[in-house]
Order: structure tokens, then sequence, then C-alpha cells
């Protein structure tokens, strides 16, 4: 609980300090994400359980990464990070899963996620702001690949990268599960004010 509590204020305080170094009120950040009012204010106070999707929007609109919204500072010039020490920030209903590893720094970081699918499970995601690119590194069994409503087959020992400015999808195939490493590589700067 404690833990859960702290993770919390980490990210009100990020959001809060992102939102205020972009020069965007509580309305407007809201408006450009999709997100409630009501729901930033909680958040900002931190308070409620925001959705993958929610940390998604807000991280594309502020212009940076969705860890950057959760992680606390820096702790020194080289990071390791166990995945079991790291809670899932999607978790599907047969039991697929994505943890956001960890980001880079720099102007330009790169966001690592370790991915477990399920046959026939799959995440679909909405597009993300332009500049975006992402890949997927399949390291055991099969997965779909979905963009912009085209289908593509990703085998272990095998990976694909795509512009992430188009929705797409990624989904368990074959009989066993799939393990993937995911990147999104963000571009640098912030997020256009259109």
């Amino acid at each position: 609980m404690a833990e859960t509590e702290a993770a919390l204020r980490t990210l009100a305080h990020n959001v809060r300090a992102a939102r205020t170094r972009a020069g965007l009120s509580l309305d407007e950040l809201g408006r450009r994400a999709q997100v409630s009012k009501g729901a930033l204010v909680g958040l900002e106070k931190a308070q409620g359980n925001p959705n993958f999707a929610t940390l998604v929007r807000l991280a594309d609109t502020l212009g940076i990464s969705v860890s950057a919204l959760m992680e606390g500072p820096a702790e020194g010039r080289v990071r390791i990070v166990a995945a079991d020490a790291v809670m899932p920030l999607w978790a599907g209903e047969r039991g697929s899963e994505a943890r956001l590893m960890l980001t880079t720094s720099g102007p330009a970081p790169v966001e690592v996620w370790r991915w477990r699918l399920e046959p026939g499970e799959e995440y679909p995601s909405h597009p993300h702001q332009p500049g975006v690119v992402e890949t997927v590194s399949v390291t055991a069994g099969r997965m779909t690949l979905v963009v912009d409503g085209t289908e593509h087959s990703v085998e272990a020992g095998q990976t694909a990268a795509f512009d992430g400015d188009a929705p797409h999808t990624y989904r368990g195939a074959g009989t066993g599960t799939c393990h993937l490493i995911m990147t999104v590589h963000l571009p640098p700067g912030p997020a256009s004010t259109a």
C-alpha cells in the first residue's frame, strides 16, 4: 500500500510539473488529452487510479514518455531494472501484460517495454503523436502486429519497426505465449500545441 501511495505522489508531482512546463491549464490539458478535468484534479492530488490509456494520452499531449510521468529522480549513471520490480501497466484477461521497464533520458527518449501476449489476446493502441517510432522484437512465440488495419506476422527472432502515429494493435498468435521487447522512440522536444 505504501508503494502505491508513493507511486501516486510521484505521478501527481510529475503530471503537475509537466503541465506547468507546457504552460497548460487543467482545462486545456484535459481537452487535448481527452481526460476530464475532475480526473486531472484527482490525479494531481495523488488520488484515483488512472488507467494505462489515460497515462499514454497525457504523456503524448505533454510531449514526454509514460515513464517520465512515473519515475522519481535518477539514481545514477547506470539503471538496472528487474521485470518483477515493475508493476504491469496493462494486464489482459487471459494473462497478457505490458511492463514499462525504463525510459532513456535525453532530448529524444526511448521507452523500453517487456510484453507477454497470450494466444488471441490483444492490446489496441491509439495513434501516438507524429514522429513516434515503435519497434517490436519477438523473443519467443508469435504475434500479429496490426498497423493501420494491415496485419503482419512477427515470429521469434524477428523485429518490426513502424511509425506509431497510426492505429496499431498487438495480438498474441499461435498456440503458445509470445514474449517481446517493444521500444517507443519519442521525437525530440515537447508535443506540438496544435
